[in-house]
């Protein structure tokens, strides 16, 4: 029984091999006819990464043949399946430049989108991608406005113009984190400055609101009453804009509590609320803001 199983796996690592040395004589060979037809058997049956290297040997025999567009696209194609953007995109843009009335040529610039959006990074990295993805289908879709992937690209420049909003406000934030309320206030407001639109402009608001109370109730007393006046015009145009907002609450709070450092009548309760009662309530409130 032990010298039959050893005879089966044998046999079983001499087909292995076998199998091996063909497929690279065949990368090896000149063979068009042969290379073609094998390159389409491993794409149709999903084995791409082997499909890919026949296409691309295939590309140095083909070309300037009536087979190379073929041969290009299905190259590009391939790596794209296998998931390797990078070289995909590359492998687009050159069939491309190389044929751009080809049959296939509608469908590879669209590819080659698809290419470069998967290739973006997360928010806290480089987003020197995402604006380059974000140039080239913005062109696409002016190019082409009929084309049937407009849905697909809507999308994809919706969430790459989200993520840059997302960079751009959490960038902002990182100075509340760090307590320099000032620079915070300074930094959140050129948010909005250089974006109005901005996704995260309600939660913008709240910061900047948040950074100008936290900075003048920091500062000498000698300075807090102008500074408590800035926050004053921040939390009216908080409420003005977004009077329903989940922050309206905490704001309100904060607002009557710089009334009364302002020597303002404020509501019976609030004027006999201790700092530490504030605090308290406060951290209860940004709870429920955050639900």
């Amino acid at each position: 029984m032990k010298l039959r199983n050893l005879i089966m796996a044998a046999m079983a690592i001499v087909a292995l091999s076998s199998c091996k040395s063909q497929y690279e004589i065949l990368l090896n060979s000149n063979d068009v006819d042969q290379k073609y037809e094998a390159a389409f058997q491993y794409f149709n049956e999903g084995r791409y990464s082997k499909a890919g290297s026949l296409f691309e040997s295939l590309s140095v025999l083909t070309n300037g043949t009536q087979r190379d567009d073929t041969v290009r696209y299905y190259w590009g194609l391939s790596n794209y399946k296998f998931r390797d953007y990078y070289t995909a995109e590359t492998n687009f843009a050159n069939f491309l430049d190389i044929y751009p009335r080809s049959p296939f040529a509608s469908e590879a610039r669209y590819l080659r989108l698809d290419c470069l959006y998967r290739s973006t990074l997360r928010y806290e990295l480089d987003q020197t991608p995402t604006y380059k993805a974000i140039t080239e289908i913005s062109e696409y879709m002016i190019e082409y406005p009929s084309t049937p992937h407009m849905e697909a690209c809507s999308n994809m420049l919706k969430e790459l113009n989200d993520r840059l909003d997302l960079k751009a406000y959490e960038g902002a934030k990182l100075y509340y984190k760090m307590e320099d309320y000032l620079a915070s206030r300074v930094a959140l407001r050129n948010v909005l400055k250089a974006d109005a639109e901005n996704i995260y402009r309600e939660d913008i608001l709240y910061y900047i609101a948040m950074s100008s109370y936290k900075y003048a109730h920091l500062s000498i007393p000698e300075k807090q009453r102008e500074r408590y006046l800035i926050f004053v015009d921040d939390y009216f145009n908080f409420i003005g804009e977004l009077p329903d907002s989940r922050y309206r609450k905490e704001l309100d709070m904060v607002y009557r509590r710089v009334q009364k450092a302002l020597g303002k009548n404020v509501p019976q309760g609030d004027e006999r609320m201790s700092e530490r009662d504030f605090e308290k309530e406060m951290k209860k409130l940004q709870k429920e803001s955050e639900k």
